[in-house]
């Protein structure tokens, strides 16, 4: 039964910093949100948590009139995430990383998100991730001390998106080009088109237009 189903959630915290290139970032929202409504409109319970818990911000790039109005609901969820170290990620079923530029910056070195990903690979869980919600798998190895992604068919947001988004110059590293240093197959499709990649139990979707697709290849693999 789908209501027994328990999806975790995993936003960032960063939302730019003056220090950096990037001022202004967080979660794309509609990576967000449109994932969770399907989710939600499937029956699973879902958690929504970060690293620091509390405010996971909002990209403003991806904020806008044309969005529908139950991503409003969306955007409040993400003002009171829950903190991380106070889940009990064992009792989920399914993982799910939105992107957004922020993963980049706390995702992607987050020491007790590499444990649960591990948790997750090793025990056959489904792992979901998509743009640059990938950043947040890189550093989890399986036992052998591979990492989790090597032979993996994994996409994310590409360097050629990054590229004409002129964010390639600004980002701690290009995505695309680390996941495939780790081994992976990595696959792209035309730049925002949209694309997802299922390889055993994880589930990568190339970018925001890719948010529908990637939820419902989750549903499936949890059916």
């Amino acid at each position: 039964m789908n209501e027994h189903k328990k999806i975790l959630i995993i936003t960032t915290n960063y939302s730019g910093d003056e220090n950096s290139e990037i001022k202004e970032t967080g979660v794309y929202l509609e990576e967000f949100a449109v994932p969770y409504l399907v989710f939600k409109d499937t029956g699973y319970e879902i958690t929504v948590a970060s690293p620091k818990g509390g405010l996971s911000p909002v990209d403003e790039k991806s904020m806008s009139c044309s969005n529908p109005m139950e991503w409003d609901e969306c955007i409040k969820i993400l003002r009171d995430t829950t903190r991380l170290s106070e889940i009990d990620y064992k009792n989920y079923d399914a993982i799910f990383l939105p992107g957004g530029h922020g993963p980049m910056f706390d995702l992607a070195n987050d020491e007790l998100l590499k444990e649960i990903i591990e948790y997750f690979y090793e025990n056959n869980k489904i792992i979901a991730a998509i743009c640059h919600g990938p950043a947040g798998l890189i550093s989890a190895k399986d036992k052998h001390g591979e990492s989790i992604l090597k032979d993996q068919k994994v996409t994310c947001f590409t360097n050629k998106e990054e590229y004409i988004t002129k964010m390639n110059e600004i980002v701690p590293f290009l995505l695309e080009t680390k996941i495939r240093q780790l081994g992976a197959r990595f696959e792209d499709a035309d730049p925002w088109s949209e694309h997802v990649c299922v390889d055993k139990n994880i589930i990568t979707g190339q970018n925001p237009q890719s948010s529908l697709l990637l939820s419902e290849k989750m549903v499936a693999a949890l059916s």
